[in-house]
């Protein structure tokens, strides 16, 4: 039976003993024996009384047995809806409301908390371990290995990712087997996968990055993964040597670079680095090719379409911005209002279209033709704009955009200003309430290990390198910056805590 994701992904790889995941135990788990689990699980799933189309909710810490679940409902044809561990009860009671889920997998520890908020929302809850251990795995362990994959087409539903909820509640976007399987086939080619490569794999797989960017691409090419359950920096310096590509977040890099262990002769062995799912500071970029050699490649992409843009992995790969548009996907500049497209070089909202994007958000038909153009452009919701080289920089979100007195403020342009000066380490810029302007420019800035920073000499330095209306009105020097999982900072944590420093 014909199962478009379940024929490409994994089918190929029946009786391969060769090794595709490498654990930190020193343990590996050979192909074949991945499909065999994956098999145990698929029936135990269907026992358990899903059927094709259902959604299965996974709350559970990274570990092969996590990940397994994911091929077993791309075969048995469940919807897969992997949730971040960090959620709490009341966020998982949402997303077990909202997607109508028939069974939620999470931890033996947190299933006392969990146990309630299921029985509430009608669906069923058992237990997977990071040892491998739990009702859900010793289930599966009395079932047979075979498993007919149920027959699906490219058009049916393979997972449901929630969005972060930053401005509302959270998104189920709605993806397919032929969205997830079209940006895989591309990154293979584009990013020149083998099956002669190791992934160094210390990324969640609750997210688009480490669950379908990484691993899917991984599977297609059938290479090998070191698989790690989080990110260390004393892991990937012992694993380094032994991989050929990683994918990671800038964290991952900046945490390298202040690692004298990390050296151009560690990273050798390495062909590619890819990094995502937040912007990398320039200045890591040039301190990384410093060290090493090698030219990070930066990409964009996100939940609704998995990857959009990446630098090229031959020619130049550009500080600053996520490259061109990949094979088969389309990107535009649009005016946000009139949906017109600006001009070469000018800032306005990026617009796509391809196999890659999403068909819509879960239960939401009004929020899903308010997010698409007529003509099937999905609104991304990020502000960016096209070189006359054709690279697509990023310059923010549109919800980050400041308007302060009628004037239009972009925070990344007075970012990267602020991260010039010396000693400044990273920072964030923010709009705020203001009584006479709307909102006012406020600058966090971390500082460089072991600097002091005066703000008022900050101020005193970029004065007259940006025109008065974007300058700061308040600057405020902080220990860090707060960010999610995935490395990214959470502008809306900033303005909820620093939101009355110019009202009151």
């Amino acid at each position: 039976m014909a199962n478009p994701l379940y024929d490409s992904l994994f089918a190929p790889h029946r009786g391969n003993s060769g090794t595709f995941l490498h654990l930190k135990n020193g343990s590996a788990i050979t192909y074949e024996a991945f499909l065999l689990m994956a098999g145990t699980f698929a029936n135990a799933i269907r026992d358990a009384g899903l059927e094709p189309g259902d959604r299965l909710a996974l709350q559970v810490a990274k570990s092969p047995q996590a990940f397994a679940v994911y091929a077993a409902c791309v075969s048995a044809g469940v919807v897969f809806l992997p949730l971040n561990t960090a959620y709490t009860p009341a966020e998982i009671e949402y997303f077990l409301h909202d997607s109508g889920a028939k069974l939620l997998l999470c931890d033996d520890g947190a299933a006392g908390a969990l146990a309630p908020i299921a029985a509430k929302t009608g669906a069923s809850l058992m237990t997977l371990n990071a040892d491998g251990s739990g009702s859900f795995a010793q289930a599966a362990k009395e079932k047979s290995v075979e498993f007919v994959t149920v027959e699906r087409s490219g058009d049916d539903l393979a997972a449901l990712l929630y969005t972060s909820g930053t401005t509302g509640r959270s998104k189920g976007a709605m993806l397919t087997q032929n969205n997830l399987l079209s940006n895989a086939q591309t990154l293979v080619d584009f990013w020149h996968f083998t099956s002669k490569d190791v992934l160094l794999h210390a990324l969640p797989i609750f997210h688009t990055h480490g669950l379908f960017v990484a691993m899917n691409v991984s599977l297609l090419a059938g290479c090998q993964v070191i698989f790690l359950p989080a990110f260390n920096v004393d892991d990937l310096v012992e694993h380094l040597p032994k991989s050929t590509s990683m994918m990671g977040v800038p964290t991952f890099y900046t945490r390298l670079l202040d690692d004298g262990r990390f050296t151009g002769e560690l990273a050798s062995h390495v062909r590619l680095f890819v990094s995502g799912s937040a912007p990398l500071l320039a200045e890591t970029h040039i301190a990384f090719e410093g060290r090493t050699g090698h030219r990070i490649l930066e990409r964009y992409g996100m939940t609704e379409t998995n990857m959009n843009t990446s630098n090229p992995y031959d020619g130049e790969r550009r500080a600053g911005t996520v490259g061109f548009p990949l094979p088969g996907v389309e990107l535009r500049v649009a005016d946000p209002e009139s949906g017109k497209p600006v001009a070469t070089g000018e800032i306005g909202v990026i617009e796509v279209r391809g196999p890659n994007v999403f068909v819509g958000y879960w239960q939401m038909p009004e929020k899903t033709k308010e997010e698409f153009r007529d003509d099937g452009f999905f609104i991304t919701g990020d502000l960016g704009r096209v070189d006359e080289d054709g690279y697509v920089h990023i310059v923010g979100r549109q919800k980050d955009l400041i308007i302060s007195g009628g004037y239009n403020i972009y925070p990344k342009e007075i970012e990267l200003l602020l991260d010039e000066q010396d000693g400044v380490l990273e920072s964030a810029v923010i709009g705020v309430p203001h009584p006479d302007f709307g909102e006012g420019v406020i600058g966090l800035v971390v500082p460089e290990r072991g600097r002091d920073l005066a703000a008022e000499e900050i101020m005193a330095a970029i004065d007259g390198q940006i025109a008065r209306f974007k300058q700061p009105k308040r600057l405020v020097i902080v220990d860090e910056l707060p960010r999610n999982t995935m490395g990214k900072v959470q502008k809306n944590v900033l303005r909820e805590k620093f939101g009355d420093l110019l009202s009151g």
